[in-house]
């Protein structure tokens, strides 16, 4: 049983359950992956296993091309990491991990790069309540106080304020699994995932 598998969001759509339901559901074109390398505590100090996700044929560099030579992976060009627990099968060099290890109500944790919003204000970027929009305020949407002026007369690091939104590694937990299409690889998974259409994601089996 892999850890987990990398896959390309689709798009979101819906289904019907039995009774009637209307679902959401995000659909991830889930592997098929295989196995770049195989980390041990011997060697590396932890235990894990690099998937690659076999896209197709792509001119690699000679440092990343010799590396995955060693496995027999074409085409790889989007590598993560996993870590191995206890009770995970014991993947080696080559193992090829398809969308059939996972099951309908399995519930997973799905890491993406969230979309790139551009320069954002504080109100959009950190949802600050603002100021009064009447009776002649002239406080809207500024900051409002960003540090003392006598002392310790800086700004502090860390300070909520406007800049660049988005492109951050977001995880979203505990999604259940809806079905799994073992013909085209392809996962549906119940909610939304981050990241747009055509991004890359990791689908990990739930830690929590």
């Amino acid at each position: 049983m892999s850890p987990g598998i990398l896959g390309k969001k689709i798009g979101m759509t819906q289904v019907f359950t039995a009774d009637g339901q209307v679902v959401p559901v995000t659909l991830v074109k889930a592997g098929p992956c295989i196995v770049t390398q195989r980390k041990t505590p011997a060697t590396d100090g932890y235990d894990a296993v690099q998937l690659g996700l076999v896209e197709y044929a792509k001119k690699q560099n000679k440092p990343m091309a010799k590396h995955l030579a060693k496995s027999g992976a074409e085409g790889v060009k989007f590598t993560r990491e996993f870590h191995l627990w206890s009770g995970s099968d014991d993947l080696k060099l080559g193992d090829r991990v398809l969308a059939e290890e996972f099951k309908p109500k399995e519930k997973v944790d799905v890491i993406g790069t969230s979309k790139g919003r551009g320069f954002a204000g504080l109100v959009k970027r950190h949802h600050f309540r603002g100021g009064p929009a009447t009776h002649g305020s002239m406080f809207h949407r500024a900051p409002g106080s960003i540090g003392a002026s006598s002392f310790p007369s800086r700004v502090f690091p860390g300070m909520k304020m406007a800049g660049r939104m988005g492109t951050d590694q977001v995880t979203i937990r505990n999604l259940e699994i809806v079905s799994v299409d073992t013909e085209d690889n392809v996962i549906a998974v119940r909610g939304a995932v981050p990241g747009p259409n055509g991004g890359y994601v990791m689908v990990r089996r739930a830690k929590r």
